[in-house]
């Protein structure tokens, strides 16, 4: 997201971010967005894949041209038209052949399918991410709590819930006082300690 340098002998050589984030940098900090977020998710996908980040670079410019949006992973178009714009911008980037024409249609596959399962789309928008196995619990919506992750069905955040679980140690007890599911609770505290082992 900030670009970054490398050094070839004694030239220092500066690759530039993917993208520019929505939001403008504070302090040397980069800062992103629930958009940011969504496309950044597509590009670890294909890195852990294989696929190499000038592969990957390629395709997001090609796409923005063919989708016509600025940020073309996280669009519904994507999704349908993604693995022909794959291809064709890894022939068009005259990209070495690591893998034959279809391992690489399988691995995009997987990575499309895997990255979309757990994002709900409005139109052709990624409007909500559920983070936690793709649960329908808990979601990270943009208009919803600051796009922090919250309860589904009632908008309490999950740090909320966990917290109040930790200081009472019932999830009934929680349920209760936040009026949420006993199942929604547990699911709150298991995401967060995920987080906390990540």
């Amino acid at each position: 997201m900030a670009g970054y340098d490398y050094r070839r002998g004694d030239d220092l050589h500066h690759v530039a971010a993917l993208w520019e984030p929505d939001l403008p940098r504070t302090e040397n900090h980069v800062e992103i967005s629930f958009r940011d977020l969504i496309e950044l998710r597509f590009v670890k996908a294909f890195l852990e894949k294989g696929i190499g980040l000038k592969a990957v670079r390629n395709c997001l410019e090609y796409a923005k041209e063919c989708i016509q949006s600025d940020r073309p992973f996280s669009s519904g178009r994507f999704r349908t038209d993604g693995r022909t714009i794959f291809l064709e911008s890894l022939e068009a980037a005259k990209e070495p052949k690591l893998l034959d024409l279809k391992g690489k249609q399988y691995v995009f596959k997987q990575v499309v399918e895997q990255s979309f399962k757990d994002l709900d789309l409005e139109g052709d928008i990624v409007t909500r991410w559920r983070p936690y196995r793709g649960k329908s619990s808990i979601v990270v919506d943009p208009a919803r709590s600051f796009g922090q992750p919250v309860a589904a069905a009632s908008g309490v955040p999950t740090i909320v819930l966990a917290e109040a679980f930790y200081a009472e140690g019932s999830a009934s007890a929680v349920a209760a006082m936040y009026e949420v599911d006993e199942s929604v609770v547990r699911d709150a505290v298991r995401f967060h300690e995920e987080l906390l082992a990540a």
